[in-house]
């Protein structure tokens, strides 16, 4: 019986992960490799947060608490030798990159009109009920009271059918199209993707949500995981999209070669300190609240680097930092229209965050839209599980050359 069971479970196994991109392409021997990767950077990414307030002597109910309703975290105020600091590393990390953004012309390669295809129905559809739900996301209707609460989902699958409409107009295939069921596959897994984050949120608290205290925790759950499964749809959809514009390429295909000597012991660092700061984060929620959207990136892409596993930095060694820096625009896009419907939406989020609240663009403070960067990355390394990184990062030019190679 116990045989039995083990060769059902061994097929299942075999047939589920077969279906995996970056799985089932893996020769046998390195596949184990990737299950101790994806195992053992869950457990650090769940289990490090708790540890750190169980070694602290804090209550870690609270921090589990659900709905998430209660806020116990007493941030710092404005800090303008802070803000000046933090705007200081943010801008000596990025002037390279926009600098060379800027310098770099469009090239060759660019779309003109006679490139155009048809617009598909769908699209057309999402593009309307995109209107349509912005303004009933922005107005106060009697007849649509109801209703009000609801209205991120309409909104935000709509835009990523629209962008994926926009794709297939400007060069006749779109994420969609082209993965189909697999694109359908990355919104459960955006779900669970984003309710991670809301689980590092609650160690730090710099985000809440109004218009939603009279939900039970059933409704709450729901219309959070179906609100929820547009955040990695969204950001590859408008990964997709940039793909069109060959200024990506033109400015960071030959660009800074990053380059050392013993890749796997910088890669365990990274993992050290990284786990150490997530670890901590809880503790010190002032100090270290932006390591939300970067612990996680270099916790897994660490682990991928120790075990020998295709990471989302696979060409900077050459100098091309094409895809992160797409993946970053596309996070930075979504973040801005996430930041600009929330705004005057019935059911949004507020923000509390320490030291850098000045300036804000609609609820988000200006430095706080830093921290979408990072995350496109993150929505890509959870999304090649499904859809693989070489279709994610790479230019639609290369993705094409490759195709008419295989037919030959």
């Amino acid at each position: 019986m116990l045989y039995l069971i083990s060769c059902t479970g061994h097929y299942w196994i075999e047939r589920i992960t077969t279906w995996i991109p970056i799985y089932s392409v893996t020769p046998r021997p390195f596949k184990m490799r990737i299950l101790v990767c994806f195992i053992f950077s869950l457990m650090l990414l769940v289990a490090l947060p708790v540890v750190g307030v169980l070694w602290k002597g804090l209550p870690v109910a609270q921090y589990l608490e659900f709905p998430p309703i209660t806020r116990y975290v007493r941030h710092a105020g404005p800090s303008w030798p802070l803000f000046l600091v933090f705007l200081s590393f943010i801008m000596a990390i990025l002037w390279p990159f926009l600098r060379r953004f800027v310098s770099v012309g469009p090239g060759p390669g660019a779309v003109c009109e006679k490139d155009f295809h048809d617009f598909p129905w769908w699209g057309k559809c999402a593009f309307v009920l995109c209107l349509v739900s912005w303004l009933l996301a922005w107005t106060r209707f009697s007849w649509f009271r109801p209703f009000q609460p609801y209205t991120f989902i309409p909104l935000w699958f709509s835009f990523i059918f629209f962008i994926n409409g926009m794709s297939h107009w400007l060069t006749g295939s779109s994420l969609v199209e082209r993965h189909g069921l697999r694109f359908v596959a990355l919104f459960p897994l955006s779900t669970v993707f984003w309710w991670y984050f809301e689980y590092l949120n609650r160690f730090v608290q710099n985000w809440y949500y109004t218009g939603v205290e009279d939900f039970s925790p059933l409704r709450y759950v729901v219309t959070a995981s179906v609100s929820f499964s547009t955040v990695i749809p969204a950001v590859l959809s408008v990964n997709e999209l940039l793909k069109i514009f060959p200024r990506f390429d033109n400015a960071y295909k030959n660009f800074l070669p990053l380059r050392l000597k013993r890749p796997k012991l910088a890669a365990s660092l990274a993992l050290l300190l990284a786990g150490c700061g997530l670890m901590a984060m809880g503790i010190m929620p002032d100090l270290l609240f932006p390591l939300v959207w970067i612990a996680p990136l270099i916790i897994v892409t660490a682990t991928q680097a120790i075990l020998g596993i295709e990471t989302v930095c696979r060409e900077v060694h050459h100098g091309t930092w094409v895809g992160i820096c797409r993946l970053s625009a596309s996070g930075l896009i979504c973040g801005f229209f996430w930041e600009m419907w929330n705004f005057f939406s019935y059911a949004k989020w507020i923000y509390s965050i320490p030291f850098v609240s000045q300036f804000k663009i609609f609820e988000m403070p200006l430095l706080g839209y830093a921290g979408y960067l990072p995350f496109g990355l993150e929505c890509a390394v959870a999304a090649s599980f499904v859809i693989g990184f070489q279709d994610i990062m790479e230019s639609n030019a290369s993705l094409t050359a490759r195709a008419s190679l295989s037919k030959v």
